[in-house]
């Protein structure tokens, strides 16, 4: 179930009324487990058999928090801490990374002249399944370092673990600052709602409008990189950047907006992150929820900048490297992140502190290629392709079988970049209601008319991060 889908919107549509009907009427126990109902039928619209990853995650951890919070002695602590690693790190990687670990050890013993039998598993990626393992380890972690106290009731934190509006792709949230809020009852807010309506607009505006549409051309352009060297290639890069943005900030602002409907406030996720001046400040304001996961506890308990430069550097490095391979099992992935750590020591080094804005966004939009790529083979082709600029060229084929609407789609492109720049630090939400109420509702009649007029309806309902 995703949530540019009809059956999204019923189900989303029906949960919300019960849900503030049970609020009303029922205790916190009987809310959070209204919740966990609705947050497990959601999940298991895809596939209902790894609804047990999350149940075995959420079990283990509640148990093994309180185990870790309950220890008198440091070994036992950390036993309980470590056993909560094996058994979320083993599910992440036997189902994510198994067949990639398999493939890679081939090939290996191929240098040498060995020709190995290995056979792999057809596994099957189960959604979401990078962040919700990556939201529980915090919970057991912030517990061993003793910031935070395990809660006693299971309704609660299984709640915490499966809360559907951000289940899939984030914001990865901690515990610290988000399981407090399943421990009392909402009450129904009228303008909580309406600003939830907004950045939920905002959201499938993003989506369906500029997303769906920048990745029709992206599609045939990285479909057969042969046939388009030069310019091309590079317009892909440059709109693959815009399509992964507003895919996945579009679904953060869903979520957000979902999560604000039902009383509960998550984490901002992305703060305009193409008006960058550096890529240290890009990383600060792209995906902020696992950028800050990974600092908080990859870097900084590898010594983080306290051990010299040298260490400095290279736990940086292993950080992104880490943080690539996260986002897939693929050697296309771990260059990604190799390629933006190196980048970021190269600016620590040459006390690169502020760019022009245009020119973070073309490195950004190079160092998207092997996160677009499908494959070593792939990336090293549309790297030739990028290398050749022919006299003559021609238009990919969707922009000259639908290039009036594509045009249409790329100056609402240019818009949406003006009032993002003019939105600043602001979310949608904030922004538009600084505005008087004509010409609030004049916005949003405009967006819902751009949603239906120029949405890519034509696309099988998707989100980019999904898959990881």
């Amino acid at each position: 179930m995703v949530f540019n889908s009809i059956t999204f919107l019923v189900f989303f549509v029906l949960f919300f009324f019960t849900y503030w009907w049970v609020s009303r009427k029922g205790s916190v126990k009987t809310r959070n487990a209204w919740l966990i109902i609705g947050s497990y039928i959601f999940y298991g619209w895809w596939d209902w058999r790894f609804l047990s990853l999350i149940i075995i995650s959420s079990l283990a951890d509640f148990g093994l928090g309180i185990s870790i919070f309950n220890s008198r002695s440091a070994r036992g602590r950390k036993i309980a801490l470590v056993a909560s690693l094996l058994i979320n790190l083993g599910l992440l990687g036997f189902f994510k990374y198994f067949n990639f670990f398999i493939e890679s050890f081939a090939r290996f013993l191929e240098l040498f002249g060995l020709q190995p039998s290995i056979s792999t598993l057809a596994i099957i990626l189960p959604v979401g399944i990078s962040f919700y393992t990556f939201q529980t380890m915090s919970y057991t972690i912030d517990i061993y370092r003793k910031k935070l106290e395990p809660t006693r009731s299971i309704l609660q934190f299984m709640a915490f673990v499966s809360f559907f509006p951000q289940l899939v792709a984030g914001p990865i949230e901690r515990a610290t600052r988000f399981l407090p809020q399943f421990s009392n009852l909402k009450t129904f807010d009228y303008q909580r709602t309406v600003g939830g309506l907004r950045l939920v607009l905002w959201g499938f505006f993003k989506k369906v409008v500029i997303a769906d549409n920048m990745g029709v051309v992206v599609n045939a352009l990285y479909a057969q990189p042969e046939n388009y060297p030069g310019w091309p290639m590079l317009l892909g890069a440059v709109l693959f950047a815009f399509q992964i943005y507003a895919d996945f900030s579009g679904y953060s602002d869903i979520a957000i907006g979902l999560g604000r409907m039902l009383g509960f406030d998550l984490m901002t996720n992305f703060r305009k992150p193409y008006f960058s001046k550096s890529l240290t400040e890009f990383w600060h304001r792209w995906h902020i929820s696992l950028s800050t996961w990974f600092r908080d506890y990859v870097y900084i308990p590898l010594g983080g900048n306290r051990k010299g430069r040298f260490r400095t550097d290279l736990n940086l490095l292993v950080t992104f490297v880490l943080s690539g391979l996260w986002h897939g099992a693929s050697f296309t992935f771990v260059i990604w992140g190799f390629v933006h750590g190196l980048s970021l020591i190269a600016e620590k080094h040459l006390s690169i502190k502020k760019m022009p804005v245009w020119w973070v966004f073309l490195l950004c939009s190079l160092f998207w290629i092997p996160f677009r790529a499908q494959g070593l083979g792939h990336l090293k082709s549309i790297g030739v392709q990028l290398l050749k600029w022919p006299a003559s060229f021609r238009l990919p084929a969707p922009i000259q079988e639908d290039v009036y609407r594509l045009s249409a789609v790329g100056f609402v492109l240019l818009i949406f970049i003006a009032i993002e720049k003019w939105m600043k630090e602001y979310d949608f939400n904030d922004f538009i209601s600084r505005f008087s109420k004509p010409v609030r509702y004049l916005a949003y009649y405009l967006l819902v008319l751009l949603i239906l007029g120029l949405g890519n309806y034509d696309v099988k309902p998707y989100f980019i991060y999904f898959q990881f």
